[in-house]
């Protein structure tokens, strides 16, 4: 393993503690709980909140900030936060028009967040959760019942942030998220593994020749191990299974996200996006809105994913919304 790492039990404190170095103005940080939040939180607006495994960056507590989510929590690399964590991390931003939780579909992720929530309204928080569930490659993983939540959780937490910056009421907010996720679609591919810290080495073995297309973000199993091809028939890949779920019909307005996993230099994402705007136009597609870059990573891991999701005006007025994060690509 060759990272730039202390102490691997340090790792995710240690990342936490730079984000707050460098955005001191933005955010602050309650460390016993690997958690960060707004510096200022308007008690009158809706407060979105998240939280996961760590190794996904810049998701999730880099998404924290004006626009976006209002709080997050981490837990280990690859694991789910504690129940402790979660609880005050809503409580941390309890505002009177009440929180959001927006939970990527894993069971770790889920059970912590439904004992939080239970805790938080035994106390007379309001609060509403709402899974996210955007992977078409596979219907059950290693970690969840039902679909994932990937590189779409972006969508959610951006056309939601928007929404409550707005004033929008907490039901209005939860109905934001329910139309993203019925129309958003995402899948990966992985052509190297990936070594969380504390382990030391690589959580799956994959050929030097060989791609796993339908990876889930913690290395899980596709929907096949095959040959590597080239580029533009990897995007076809991805686009197919994506385009054809929905699915997604000529005369539609998309937004369209590459999204690295970690290890995938810029230039090779953006090969991948050059077939996939074809693939778009091929299918009568009009992409208003385009993302390239690294939204939902899987640590160091090689590899890519691709979304799509359907914009009406309202979204497309979400998605263009002014948000300040410590990561800027929001």
């Amino acid at each position: 393993m060759k990272k730039f790492v202390n102490d691997p039990a340090n790792f995710v404190p240690e990342f936490m503690a730079g984000v707050i170095a460098a955005n001191g103005d933005l955010l602050e940080a309650v460390p016993e709980f690997q958690l960060i939040k707004r510096k200022s939180v308007d008690a009158s607006k809706v407060a979105i909140v998240q939280g996961s495994g760590s190794g996904h960056e810049p998701a999730h507590v880099m998404a924290v900030g004006p626009g976006m989510l209002t709080a997050a929590c981490q837990g280990p690399v690859f694991a789910a936060p504690p129940v402790d964590a979660c609880y005050e991390t809503i409580k941390s931003v309890a505002t009177d028009a009440g929180v959001l939780v927006l939970v990527n579909n894993y069971q770790g992720d889920r059970m912590a967040w439904d004992m939080a929530s239970e805790m938080a309204e035994a106390e007379g928080i309001k609060v509403v959760q709402f899974h996210i569930n955007d992977d078409v490659a596979v219907q059950d993983s290693l970690y969840t019942v039902g679909r994932r939540g990937v590189a779409g959780n972006f969508f959610v937490m951006k056309a939601c942030g928007a929404a409550a910056e707005a004033g929008a009421s907490l039901e209005e907010v939860v109905a934001v998220a329910e139309k993203v996720n019925a129309n958003v679609r995402t899948m990966g591919v992985a052509l190297t593994s990936c070594i969380p810290p504390a382990k030391g080495d690589v959580i799956f073995d994959i050929g030097d020749d060989e791609m796993e297309i339908g990876v889930g973000i913690h290395g899980e199993p596709g929907r096949e191990r095959a040959k590597i091809q080239p580029a533009d028939a990897i995007a076809k890949i991805l686009f197919d299974a994506v385009a054809d779920d929905l699915p997604f019909n000529s005369g539609d307005r998309v937004a369209l996200m590459i999204n690295g996993l970690g290890g995938t230099p810029p230039a090779e994402l953006y090969v991948l996006y050059n077939k996939a705007a074809q693939l778009c136009a091929d299918r009568g597609l009009t992409i208003a809105r385009n993302y390239v870059g690294e939204y939902c990573t899987a640590i160091e891991m090689a590899g890519a994913s691709l979304t799509l999701l359907k914009l009406d005006d309202e979204l497309e007025k979400q998605l263009a919304a002014p948000a300040q994060t410590a990561c800027r690509i929001f």
